[in-house]
């Protein structure tokens, strides 16, 4: 799913995705679709596809938006399936037609628009949808019948903020299997993996061998992991005491 062999790419049916950021603590990444129509630029139709596993185990986060934009009276979303849509912070599409220079031509009914308004004037406002994931998902550009989307990351927190300052993304959450790394580090040892075996392993500056956590770690290590690490250092104590003791007994005998 993912290529770095320059920079750092999300790959999907659809196109390579260039990730813009990595937040290890909460588990997610940004990625932007250089297809993707925004608030400076009017990119032609297109769709954002993922394949199922991709959707399954690194799905959009809920924060992530899509606007879908000059969408027919007739579009799925603004009939039958019309409570897919929803606005978010506040915010309706209706901002989008107006303050970006991009989706103004909309708007004005230059030639793009999908029908004309009652007086039959085509400066008018075509319909929009701000809907998640899961209804691109499901439905591509051409069932949906909008012309264009865009998609905005952070929602719950551009409340008060304009287009021209909403952040545009896809934002992709993540799962890490727990492979004991960060019980490793806190115990005071280095994560490493063995290339043969194909294991994780917790390194430990005392000892060459390698254990779930080191000995000499944080009060978060449990007995159990560590045993093999204390019993090593209870055999030198012990083999360290029996050579002093036999040093001063060679030397009583002299």
């Amino acid at each position: 799913m993912l290529n770095c062999s320059t920079d750092l790419f999300f790959i999907t049916p659809s196109g390579n995705y260039k990730v813009q950021s990595i937040d290890y603590d909460k588990k997610n990444l940004v990625v932007y679709d250089p297809a993707m129509s925004t608030c400076s630029i009017l990119q032609p139709h297109h769709d954002f596809l993922m394949t199922p596993i991709q959707s399954a185990i690194i799905p959009p986060t809920s924060d992530t938006v899509f606007a879908l934009l000059n969408c027919s009276v007739d579009s799925p979303v603004l009939n039958h399936y019309k409570s897919l849509c929803f606005n978010f912070s506040g915010h309706s599409c209706d901002e989008l037609y107006n303050s970006c220079n991009a989706f103004r031509i909309f708007r004005l009914g230059l030639g793009v628009s999908n029908g004309t308004n009652s007086t039959g004037s085509t400066d008018f406002v075509p319909p929009c949808c701000f809907t998640g994931y899961d209804t691109v998902k499901f439905m591509s550009m051409n069932i949906l019948d909008c012309t264009h989307y865009t998609s905005v990351t952070n929602t719950d927190r551009l409340r008060g903020l304009g287009p021209l300052d909403w952040i545009y993304g896809i934002k992709l959450s993540f799962a890490v299997p727990d492979t004991g790394c960060e019980r490793c580090a806190q115990s005071g040892g280095t994560c490493g993996f063995d290339t043969e075996t194909q294991v994780s392993l917790c390194l430990c500056s005392t000892f060459t061998n390698s254990t779930r956590e080191c000995a000499a770690g944080s009060d978060t290590a449990e007995g159990r992991d560590c045993a093999p690490s204390i019993l090593f250092q209870a055999v030198f104590v012990i083999m360290g005491a029996l050579l002093i003791c036999l040093h001063d007994f060679n030397l009583s005998f002299i």
